[in-house]
């Protein structure tokens, strides 16, 4: 009996803590619209399409930063060197292939129309933003997997 209040105090102290940490930050300012993964696909012609995954991420100082894969080519993690955003404006480069990119985000918060640029030539390029797992759904699995126990 001793055992199973030990047990189930320990249980009882984890999920507060896990609560206590988690929804705060569910409660904090939403993050800028700009982070996420964004995907979209050149098209440069006579040449093969080619999908682009862009990752944004902001620090809790605000500053941004990402990199860029490409599916297609089996690469991946391209640092975006430089990256700004100005509601709705965003541009970001990347020294890795002479890539640099200027769009802007619809009113949605869902697509960015842009131009991307690589070497001399420039493409249009239309990202859309990729649904994640939201905080909610994430707490929610922690949740259920402690009741468990």
């Amino acid at each position: 009996m001793k055992r199973h209040q030990v047990s189930f105090g320990l249980c009882v102290g984890f999920m507060l803590i896990l609560v206590l940490g988690i929804v705060p930050t569910m409660m904090a300012a939403d993050p800028s619209p700009i982070v996420g993964n964004w995907e979209g696909t050149l098209d440069p012609g006579a040449q093969p399409k080619k999908r682009i995954v862009v990752h944004i991420t902001a620090a809790q100082d605000g500053s941004l930063s990402g990199t860029i894969d490409y599916p297609d080519e089996s690469a991946s993690g391209a640092l975006i060197t430089a990256i700004t955003y100005k509601e709705p404006a965003l541009h970001f480069e990347s020294t890795s292939g002479q890539v640099s990119y200027d769009g802007t985000m619809n009113k949605e918060n869902s697509e960015i129309a842009g131009t991307w640029k690589q070497g001399a030539a420039a493409l249009s390029l239309t990202l859309k933003k990729t649904p994640l797992e939201s905080r909610v759904d994430l707490h929610m699995s922690a949740v259920s997997m402690f009741q468990r126990v």
